[in-house]
């Protein structure tokens, strides 16, 4: 069937539509896979899974809400799907032999005269838990797979019998600038920069001196040649298992699939590794990144992908994607006109302002991060000119807009918005590129869409026509939220212009 064709059929007045629901769970100690749907469904001998009936008991309506920060963030994406109860024969659901926390969960749509393989995919997430909705109904509380990435990104330590056995192993990736590497033992000289092969170390130094050294590139970690007087700090490229990588679609694709615990580790199928692809080439910019502590893993990405006012989400088919709020947004504009809005039984539009920014007169960014800040008296080995380099945590760069200060009155000192940009040529880019988009005041819309934009994707690039709001001649926007309603096949659009 093609996306015509599935198109045609949610326009249907004809269709019965039903969705299916696939949601593991362990009862009782072992793993199991709950089957729901909408309306009753049973699969033949010859499907997958076969012979199954899936109860009806589900209630599907906006199942999930995909939605771009506007602030930069990022944030978990949530819903609930709601179970029959009645009587309370499922009460034992939401008890301690059932659990659900942490389990998949994926829902199809298609029509109860099709054959199984026939419905399509419409979510693919994790259940956060299950709880009772008032005497008749169970919730299962949804969460986008961004869940499975909250959690260290490295619990590997130095171990040994040494004094710092539990000391946790650094994590480092691309380029980074003066790092504290841990002491494996204070017996010796090594120091660990990162667990795992490196591409190469840049610098050692004491007290901001620098020192001879020696690399084994395979551990990642570095011997000194003498005793050190000082702070031990090192400059290096960091992991390169498989291939040295400083983008952040390159280094992020890596962390989500080797690091963090290894049973929520991502795989490539939970990738959209033709939008990735797509993000890396046009973003070449050098990051870097580095971890000492547990540092979160959804955490360490959205850093990596805040540093291009960009930002990690999930598709509802359950892929990893990087989004940069921009206008125009990605791709062909989708041109949405007034037989793509659905309208009130009054005729009324139902497209409508939501909100609308602040303009902004000026974007301050730090960049280059000093990933170990020393007092200026312990920098006596190094010339005045350097010390500024040790002193401070961050290196800024600072891009205003004389005419968007005076016509809102804005303060000229902007609050510094910390990247993990390497290069104050990028960071000046990107500081620039903030300030072009914000400095108009931007609105936000929404309006119930008809089925054709079911298809519509976050970041998306829109061309709105419409006679109220200016759109008379279209706008160009972004798509910021998608909320589709499986039972009536219309979506909820949020975009930005």
């Amino acid at each position: 069937m093609t996306d015509a064709q599935f198109t045609d059929w949610l326009k249907s007045q004809a269709a019965y539509r039903c969705v299916l629901i696939e949601a593991a769970v362990q009862i009782g100690g072992v793993e199991s896979v709950v089957y729901l749907a909408t309306k009753p469904f049973t699969t033949k001998p010859g499907e997958a899974p076969a012979n199954t009936t899936y109860l009806p008991i589900a209630t599907v309506g906006t199942l999930f809400t995909e939605r771009l920060s506007l602030e930069g963030d990022g944030a978990l994406s949530t819903g609930d799907l709601e179970l029959d109860n009645v009587g309370g024969e499922r009460d034992d659901w939401a008890g301690v032999g059932y659990v659900w926390t942490n389990r998949s969960i994926k829902a199809y749509i298609g029509d109860l005269r099709w054959p199984r393989a026939d419905f399509r995919m419409i979510f693919n997430g994790i259940v956060a838990d299950i709880a009772p909705r008032g005497r008749s109904t169970l919730a299962l509380k949804l969460r986008d797979k961004l869940q499975r990435l909250n959690t260290a990104i490295s619990e590997a330590k130095l171990g040994g019998t040494a004094e710092n056995q539990d000391v946790l192993r650094p994590v480092g990736f691309g380029q980074l600038f003066n790092v504290t590497p841990v002491r494996i033992s204070t017996g010796t000289l090594e120091y660990q920069g990162h667990h795992g092969q490196i591409d190469g170390a840049i610098e050692a130094r004491d007290n901001a001196a620098p020192v001879e050294y020696t690399t084994n590139a395979a551990t990642g970690v570095i011997t000194l040649t003498d005793s050190p007087a000082g702070a031990v700090t090192l400059s290096f490229r960091g992991d390169s298992a498989g291939g040295y990588r400083e983008t952040v679609a390159s280094i992020v694709k890596r962390i989500v699939t080797a690091y963090g615990k290894v049973s929520d580790r991502f795989t490539d199928a939970d990738l959209d590794l033709s939008g990735l692809a797509t993000f890396d080439s046009a973003n070449q910019q050098g990051v870097g990144l580095y971890a000492t502590d547990r540092l979160n893993v959804l955490n360490g990405c959205q850093m990596l992908a805040g540093s291009l006012g960009a930002q990690l989400v999930m598709s509802r088919l359950g892929l990893l994607r990087i989004i940069k709020v921009a206008l125009p947004g990605t791709g062909t504009p989708f041109v949405i006109r007034s037989e793509h809005v659905v309208h009130t039984k009054e005729g009324e539009s139902t497209l409508a302002p939501t909100g609308r920014t602040a303009a902004v007169g000026a974007v301050k960014l730090g960049f280059c991060k000093n990933w170990t800040v020393q007092e200026a008296g312990t920098l006596a080995g190094i010339p005045d000119r350097h010390k500024d380099l040790f002193a401070n945590e961050w290196r800024t760069t600072t891009k205003t807009d004389a005419a968007t200060l005076a016509k809102f009155k804005l303060n000229a000192e902007p609050v510094q918005q910390d990247t993990l940009l390497l290069t104050r040529a990028e960071a000046e880019v990107e500081a620039q590129r903030r300030l072009d988009l914000w400095k108009v005041p931007r609105t936000t819309y929404e309006f119930d869409g008809v089925p054709e934009l079911l298809q519509l994707e976050l970041g998306q690039a829109v061309t709105v026509y419409n006679p109220r709001f200016g759109m008379a001649a279209g706008v160009p926007g972004i798509v910021i939220s998608l909320a589709p309603d499986w039972n009536t096949g219309r979506v909820k659009v949020g975009f930005l212009v």
